[in-house]
């Protein structure tokens, strides 16, 4: 693994025709609901979304909330009611949360200023925003309860401006393009690469496996544990161990995580590259718990 870290610089050319097309749809929109992942809030946000919408009513989704740690969801939706900002926690694949985000556009949309508009039995008018990965697609299937956005051969990517009607009240406008993150630094980089965001083609599976179990046996010890049967003792040994340096420390983790998921190759050295995918997939896949990688206090949400 690169123990320098890589400096990530990717930004796709399609991202300022995105960004044009939302401004002009946003003349037709009565509110932006911006949907975010769980276990990343500040890094899976795009920062142009507050300049873009304006004074424009805004909503939060908390995605793929089964996956992050339920006490920190709860402390995200306290973070955004302190702001201003209605949040509501969601999971697309269960459909948790999706009525009450439903019953949130309506609660959000105020009737005097429904009535002025001259917009009695209007729907109300909610565009989709959200960069890769956080499930947008997912959302709205679910809450249209069809298959009903259309994605391109790129991630995130929709085809084509959809007006779908989930109730007598709701219409949504799913944005045609996707807005990317900006990778401001290398924290955000990476957390956007451990949740599938950036694709392993960009960044090594080795380091993006390397660099997460960093994190994770900071701050889910026990979640390793429990995953890999991994005995206390034996990360004791590793992580009291004065003579190792810390990234030979990780190392060191990965190597017994390896031993005991039998990713041994020829000679009896562990194949850290299968390594690094175990950890990856287990992650990004509930495997290893529910885990939340950005805490409240941890960075800005704008």
């Amino acid at each position: 693994m690169n123990e320098n870290k890589t400096n990530i610089n990717w930004y796709p050319g399609h991202m300022a025709k995105t960004k044009r097309q939302i401004i002009e749809d946003l003349k037709l929109i009565d509110i932006v609901a911006e949907i975010i992942d769980s276990r990343i809030p500040i890094s899976s946000q795009n920062p142009d979304v507050k300049e873009i919408i304006k004074d424009k009513k805004r909503l939060i989704i908390l995605n793929k909330s089964d996956l992050a740690c339920e006490q920190e969801n709860r402390k995200w939706i306290e973070y955004f009611k302190n702001k201003g900002i209605p949040a509501v926690i969601v999971d697309s694949v269960s459909g948790k949360g999706i009525q009450e985000v439903l019953q949130k556009i309506v609660e959000i949309y105020d009737e005097e200023k429904y009535q002025t508009k001259g917009r009695i039995g209007k729907s109300i008018r909610v565009m989709i925003l959200g960069i890769p990965n956080v499930g947008k697609s997912s959302f709205i299937n679910r809450i249209a309860k069809r298959n009903t956005a259309q994605v391109g051969n790129k991630p995130g990517i929709t085809r084509q401006k959809q007006w779908i009607k989930v109730s007598d009240q709701i219409e949504l406008l799913d944005t045609p393009g996707v807005l990317w993150p900006k990778l401001g630094n290398q924290e955000v980089a990476l957390n956007l690469a451990y949740t599938g965001t950036i694709k392993d083609d960009i960044l090594s599976t080795l380091d993006i496996g390397y660099e997460l179990l960093k994190v994770l046996q900071s701050n889910y010890l026990s979640n390793l544990q429990e995953r890999y049967k991994l005995q206390e003792n034996e990360i004791e040994d590793i992580l009291q161990n004065r003579d190792l340096e810390e990234n030979e420390k990780i190392v060191e983790l990965m190597n017994l995580i390896g031993r005991k998921r039998g990713a041994v190759i020829s000679g009896g050295e562990i194949d850290l590259e299968r390594v690094a995918s175990i950890i990856l997939d287990d992650f990004r896949s509930g495997k290893l718990g529910r885990i939340t990688l950005e805490g409240v206090g941890e960075g800005t949400y704008l």
